[in-house]
């Protein structure tokens, strides 16, 4: 598998002069997926959980529902300059009787890490239909909870303490119990991981869920959360005005600048329960 951290040589600059050490850093690789021999996407991603990720991105792509319509994984032969498997091409194979992916939701071919929307054909192919739609979530979850989760979305981030540099995302319950938290240098790629791990758990519809990113909300972690039924989405920092439209038009409660005691709830807030916060 690919190494997730890489060491190399940096010269440091402080105001007491220079040192010259190895720093670790997150690494970024690219990996295609094919779905049954077919090239489907590239995206750069941190290796490891590249099942999971595939899958949860299948699954928010609309190209299946469940984990029961794949019928295999498997890594392509993709030499690297030594000759070793880059374990960098994924191939996927559909159960049979599931439908290929729509060419109108297939990927231009390469999406950067920080954004995989923009690699869209055209916005309109990401606004899809989900089969597990959050408007009907009975979640109720206290608003003390809600604070609790960044803390505790940090505290297990293994990786970031060694690099700074990774995004998270987190699958919690409704008593702000951690399900699942997935690193990588990519937002969404963070988010496919976490559903992907959720669907081959039989956890999707992820009813009674929320899901924390480490960052701002934008309209396709919104789009991604709706597709796999999380009724909530919670970020450190700000939505972006589509992200809002769209939680909105999903039933979905999304929350914003979740830091320190206080957070702003954007659309169905009747979920928070607000009690004394510390």
């Amino acid at each position: 598998m690919g190494r997730v951290t890489v060491r190399r040589p940096v010269l440091r600059i402080t105001a007491n002069g220079t040192t010259s050490r190895p720093d670790t850093m997150a690494a970024e690789e690219p990996l295609e997926i094919r779905v049954n021999g077919k090239p489907l996407s590239v995206t750069m991603r941190t290796p490891g959980h590249d099942v999971e990720l595939a899958h949860g991105f299948l699954l928010t792509e609309s190209v299946i529902g469940e984990a029961g319509e794949l019928a295999s994984a498997r890594y392509c032969d993709s030499p690297g300059p030594d000759g070793r498997n880059t374990y960098n091409v994924l191939d996927i194979a559909l159960a049979p009787g599931v439908a290929p992916p729509d060419a109108s939701v297939e990927r231009n071919f390469y999406t950067t890490s920080s954004c995989g929307v923009c690699g869209k054909a055209a916005l309109d192919s990401v606004k899809l239909r989900t089969r597990h739609s959050p408007a009907d979530d009975p979640l109720s979850i206290a608003s003390d909870t809600v604070i609790a989760l960044p803390d505790k979305l940090r505290a297990a981030q293994r990786v970031f303490d060694s690099t700074g540099g990774l995004h998270a995302a987190g699958l919690f319950d409704s008593d702000g119990e951690l399900l699942v938290v997935r690193e990588d240098v990519g937002r969404h790629n963070a988010v496919d991981k976490a559903l992907g791990w959720a669907l081959l758990q039989g956890r999707v519809p992820l009813s009674g869920c929320v899901l924390m990113v480490s960052g701002r909300a934008s309209f396709e972690l919104v789009q991604k959360a709706a597709m796999a039924g999380v009724p909530m989405l919670t970020a450190v920092s700000a939505p972006s005005s589509l992200a809002v439209d769209l939680a909105e038009e999903q039933g979905m409660t999304l929350v914003g600048f979740l830091r320190g005691s206080s957070m702003n709830v954007y659309t169905r807030a009747e979920r928070v329960s607000v009690g004394k916060i510390a």
